[in-house]
């Protein structure tokens, strides 16, 4: 699985200078540390465990689980019988133990420049306990559900780690979904509270989020289901009351360090026109009032290390969300490790994940790993165009971040305007860069690498999902060799394996089904309410597997290479192409920025590839062009794989993520106008656009 050697590295050696304090120092010690995980998984894992506070020992195995459908039902237990709290090892015991209480835990940079706030480990501590003693005075209990949908500010932070305090389960929903999409989240958790905000910008857009929450309760009503209170915190509201006629909070914004409050006021007043808020004096409360009252002291609750920590939902094929469990153990062992690893932590690195909160990744990458190793991150509301294209870098050099953590998506956007953004400011402080959400196309890497970088930065192009809870396929910086674009090896105690379509594992060079063959401590440990779902979705298709629902490919060298989601994978005259690799190839073309591939069907093929591109700036679309980019395809995979249709897309179907949405595009190129629940795009002016340009296709 692992080779004996590295392969041969034209992109980057491992540089031992830079990293001669990485915990992974060399590639034969990432073989060894890998191995001693895999041969014996107990003695490897408790040695992350006596990082941590354990109010009662273990008595069960270390993990215990059943992958085989036909032997019963799927579980995964870790340190079965220990007890602890997930806050209490993130904060308390940095702040008692650790003396890392004037820390800086966040670093948080707003929507707009010159929007700042610093946040220690002891302010931090502090705030939690407050809220969670809100939460209790509001009878919330262990176990039970609290719905939050907030934009990305500390108190969202705050109101996940009050929740992890006293036992009760958070479901973060991403602020950028619907009422509808946050009215089906709270049915399904059955959560019995709400917190939200009043409003956030995102760059020049106002999201008003209270009449979105409000619009989601009221649809919860018509479906016979009462959350009891909804909390609301004054995130852009004016200084005057918009919660109750006691409700005396703080300003909106926040006070920025070396400006006058009044003055940082008037300007974004000027700037920013402030939400009308709604409000409900029998359901709703506002934050400031409750936690003005509330102790600074609250004793934790200690919970079973199978209790459940949190429920995030993901996209399901039958359209229906999938309530996602992860539990209090397993999920803060692993998110430590992997952070601490896979960016090679050291404690005075400023981390910075451009990633969502409502976003697995924001879970495990912006809360849990990067506390629970004491860590100084940046958490950043705004775009990274916003309110240029320099923004990104402005921010590295600002807090002089050394490990940064983004997605593709967000590079192919800032390479569409080339390198001057990016030379702006010198980056110099950066150590490592990180890539999460999707296989990155080759020249993207090499940009990040080359650019962003300047060539001095190892790339870090993690492979893993919502239901993995951290990093399963991934390179260690100064550890293993690059290629670019590749996932590289597996984390520790991460044991992959490819398929056929009978189910039998391959040797070698192949390309197949990624399973994994054993637990590792952070994966999830079913689907909320659901567990025949949950056995069906990722272990009825291969008993004795866990099937992450992704086609891999494995080379000479024993790289792993995402090839795409196998429901991405199109079947063009018998032959299955990879749209991943199509994308990849069309967009090593100098004029593109940007490719989207699906499957439109064929009378002959039966399905033929569809291709949206999105061009540079300053270039034109022409029949030359698209003969050009037919030909590109045609000499990196092959005949088979010649594009059908060829559509200049200026605008592709985001999320508010920056995830495009391929559902759309299939129903685009098959010009089915009905495309049901478009509520999560960000601007949804692009689809009729698409529909214009279309190309007249066979069927």
């Amino acid at each position: 699985m692992i080779p004996d050697k590295p392969p041969r590295d034209d992109v980057y050696q491992a540089a031992s200078d830079l990293f001669k304090d990485a915990h992974v120092p060399t590639f034969e010690k990432y073989k060894e540390l890998y191995h001693k995980s895999i041969e014996n998984p107990e003695e490897f894992w408790e040695t992350v465990a006596k990082d941590f506070f354990w109010k009662s020992k273990r008595t069960g195995q270390f993990l215990d689980y059943n992958f085989d459908i036909t032997k019963g039902r799927i579980y995964v237990k870790c340190m079965e019988g220990a007890t602890t709290n997930i806050c209490y090892n993130v904060l308390d015991r940095n702040v008692n133990e650790r003396k890392l209480g004037d820390k800086i835990a966040f670093f948080w940079e707003g929507n707009e420049p010159g929007d700042e706030l610093n946040v220690t480990y002891r302010e931090l501590l502090k705030q939690v306990c407050k809220f969670s003693n809100v939460l209790k005075s509001l009878g919330v209990k262990k176990g039970d559900r609290i719905s939050i949908y907030m934009p990305m500010i500390v108190e969202l932070v705050v109101a996940m780690l009050a929740c992890a305090r006293i036992g009760a389960v958070h479901s973060i929903v991403f602020a950028g979904f619907s009422a509808e999409s946050l009215c089906e989240r709270i049915l399904d958790s059955q959560c019995s509270l709400l917190i939200t905000s009043d409003g956030f910008y995102r760059g020049d857009k106002l999201i008003n989020l209270k009449v979105i929450a409000d619009e989601a309760l009221r649809k919860c009503r018509d479906k016979n289901f009462l959350v009891k209170k909804c909390i609301m915190i004054k995130h852009l509201s004016k200084e005057e009351s918009v919660c109750a006629a006691d409700c005396q909070s703080p300003p909106a914004k926040r006070n920025c360090p070396g400006l006058q409050q009044e003055k940082q006021r008037e300007r974004v007043k000027k700037v920013r026109p402030t939400p009308q808020v709604p409000w409900d004096p029998e359901m709703d409360l506002c934050w400031h009032t409750l936690v003005s009252t509330a102790s600074e002291e609250c004793e934790p609750e200690w919970c079973q290390s199978e209790d459940p920590l949190f429920i995030l939902y993901t996209s399901g094929s039958t359209g229906k969300p999938k309530g996602v469990l992860h539990t209090v153990s397993g999920y803060l062992l692993y998110t430590a490790a992997t952070f601490k690893f896979v960016f090679d932590y050291q404690p005075d690195d400023v981390y910075w994940c451009t990633a969502d909160i409502g976003w697995i990744t924001g879970h495990s990458y912006i809360t849990y790993g990067p506390l629970a190793n004491g860590a100084t991150s940046v958490l950043f509301e705004g775009l990274p165009t916003y309110p240029d294209m320099s923004r990104m870098w402005e921010i590295v050099d600002k807090y002089q971040v050394t490990k940064f953590y983004t997605a593709p998506t967000a590079i192919r956007l800032l390479m569409k305007y080339g390198n001057e953004p990016v030379h702006k400011f010198t980056r110099k402080s950066l150590k490592v860069l990180g890539t999460v959400g999707e296989p990155i196309n080759p020249e993207a890497w090499q940009w990040y690498f080359n650019v962003v970088g300047d060539k001095r930065c190892p790339v870090v192009d993690t492979f893993w999902q919502t239901e993995t809870g951290g990093h399963v396929l991934t390179p260690l910086p100064g550890a293993t060799p690059m290629k670019p674009g590749s996932a590289t090896f597996p984390f520790f105690g991460v044991v992959p394996a490819i398929l056929n379509e009978s189910g039998e594992e391959l040797e070698g060079p192949s390309e197949g089904y990624l399973v994994f063959k054993q637990p590792w401590p952070g994966i999830m440990r079913t689907v909320y309410g659901n567990q025949e779902r949950f056995e069906t979705t990722y272990f009825k298709k291969f008993p004795g597997y866990y099937v992450t629902g992704d086609g891999c490919r494995r080379d000479k060298d024993g790289y792993y290479w995402i090839t795409g989601r196998i429901d991405d994978m199109l079947n063009v005259s018998g032959h299955l192409l990879s749209t991943a690799e199509v994308e990849s190839a069309l967009v090593e073309h100098t004029a593109v920025a940007e490719a989207a591939v699906v499957g439109c069907p064929h009378p002959v093929k039966g399905e033929s590839l569809y291709c949206f591109v999105s061009l540079r700036d300053g270039v034109g679309y022409s029949g030359a062009l698209e003969t050009e980019l037919k030909k590109q395809v045609r000499e990196k995979i092959g005949a088979i794989a010649t594009p059908d249709y060829i559509q200049n897309a200026p605008g592709l179907p985001k999320t508010r993520s920056g995830k495009i949405m391929r559902r759309v595009l299939r129903q685009i190129a098959r010009g089915e106008r009905d495309l049901g629940d478009v509520s999560t795009l960000a601007d949804s002016s692009v689809v009729e656009q698409l529909f214009e340009n279309r190309c007249v296709t066979a069927v």
